[in-house]
C-alpha cells in the first residue's frame, strides 16, 4: 500500500470523528460536511512523512478550517435567532446507522448555547471539553499560548453551564411532555399550555433569509405564540430531534419545520424550531419511518 492508499483508509477511518468535530464546531451538517471535503483535499497535497497521531493531526486540520468559517460568519449580521441544522430519527428507531448517528449528535440546545461563544472559544470549548484534544495541540491551532488557550476554554464553559438548559434524560418523560403540548396547541387550551412551560422558557424560531426570524421569552408569551400555530401542531409527528423528543411537520412528504424541544423538571423550558425551507430541503423524510 502506497502513502496515498495510506492516507485514504486512515482518513475514512476517522471521517465520522470528523464530521462529528465539524458539526460541534458549526452547528450545520452540510457546512460540516464541507469542512471535511475540504480537510481532505488539504490532506491530499500535505507532507505527512512526519506525522505520527494521524488522528489527532486530522482534526486539528478541520478544527483550523471551521476556525475560519466561523471567523467569517462572526464578522457578518447575526440574525434575530438561528437554530442549527437538526439529526432526525424515528422516535422509536432501529436502525443502527441512524442511533450510531444521534449518539454522536448532541442537543440543539447545546448547539445554540455555542453559537453565542466566539471564534476562539468555541474551538477550545470542543475540541477540549468534547473530544479530549490537549491544550497544547488547540493552542496551536489557535496560535495562542497554552495559558491563553486554558483561559477560553475556561470562560467558554463558564458561559455553557450559566446558560445550557438542565434537560431531563427520560425520553419516556419528555414524549409526555411533548405530546401533551401538541395536543394542547391542537385544542386550543391555553390552560395546560400555560402549565406545561417553565416560567421563563424561551421559544427561538428560525425561519432563514427570506422569513422572520423570532426570540420569545415567557410562558404566557409562548403559549399565546402556541395558540396561533395550531396547524402547525396539526402536522407534527414526533421524532428524535438531535436524539430527544421533537416534533417534525410534514406536508405532502415534505418536512416543513423541526421543533426541538428541551424537557425539564417535566416542563419545556426551550422550544427550538427551524421552518428555514432551503435548509430543511436538504433533510430526508425518510428517516422518520426508519
Amino acid at each position: 500500500m502506497d502513502e496515498q492508499d495510506f492516507l485514504t483508509v486512515r482518513f475514512e477511518e476517522h471521517r465520522p470523528h470528523l464530521h462529528a468535530v465539524a458539526y460541534r464546531m458549526l452547528g450545520s451538517r452540510a457546512e460540516a460536511e464541507d469542512a471535511v471535503q475540504e480537510a481532505w483535499l488539504r490532506v491530499t497535497r500535505a507532507d505527512t512523512a512526519a506525522v505520527d497521531n494521524v488522528g489527532g493531526w486530522l482534526t486539528t486540520v478541520v478544527a483550523r478550517i471551521c476556525l475560519n468559517v466561523l471567523r467569517t460568519r462572526h464578522r457578518e449580521e447575526p440574525l434575530d435567532a438561528h437554530v442549527p441544522d437538526p439529526v432526525l430519527a424515528p422516535i422509536e428507531s432501529s436502525d443502527p446507522e441512524q442511533e450510531a448517528l444521534l449518539a454522536d449528535s448532541v442537543g440543539l440546545a447545546l448547539l445554540v448555547v455555542l453559537e453565542t461563544l466566539g471564534p476562539a472559544e468555541r474551538l477550545a470549548f470542543v475540541l477540549h471539553d468534547m473530544f479530549a484534544v490537549p491544550f497544547d495541540e488547540i493552542a496551536a491551532v489557535l496560535d495562542r499560548s497554552e495559558t491563553a488557550t486554558r483561559q477560553l476554554a475556561s470562560r467558554a464553559r463558564r458561559r455553557v453551564r450559566g446558560a445550557r438548559p438542565g434537560a431531563d434524560a427520560d425520553l419516556g418523560a419528555q414524549r409526555a411532555v411533548v405530546e401533551a403540548f401538541l395536543t394542547a396547541a391542537r385544542g386550543g387550551d391555553l390552560e395546560t399550555l400555560v402549565s406545561l412551560l417553565a416560567p421563563d422558557v424561551v421559544v427561538r424560531a428560525d425561519g432563514g433569509t427570506l422569513r422572520p426570524s423570532s426570540v420569545v421569552q415567557g410562558r404566557e408569551a409562548v403559549a399565546r405564540g402556541a395558540m396561533t400555530f395550531a396547524r402547525a401542531a396539526e402536522l407534527g409527528r414526533l421524532a428524535l430531534v438531535n436524539g430527544s423528543v421533537g416534533a417534525v411537520g410534514l406536508t405532502e412528504g415534505r418536512i416543513v419545520s423541526v421543533a426541538a424541544f428541551t424537557v425539564s423538571d417535566g416542563r419545556v423550558i426551550a422550544l427550538d424550531i427551524l421552518t428555514d425551507p432551503e435548509r430543511l430541503a436538504r433533510l430526508d423524510p425518510a428517516v422518520l419511518d426508519g
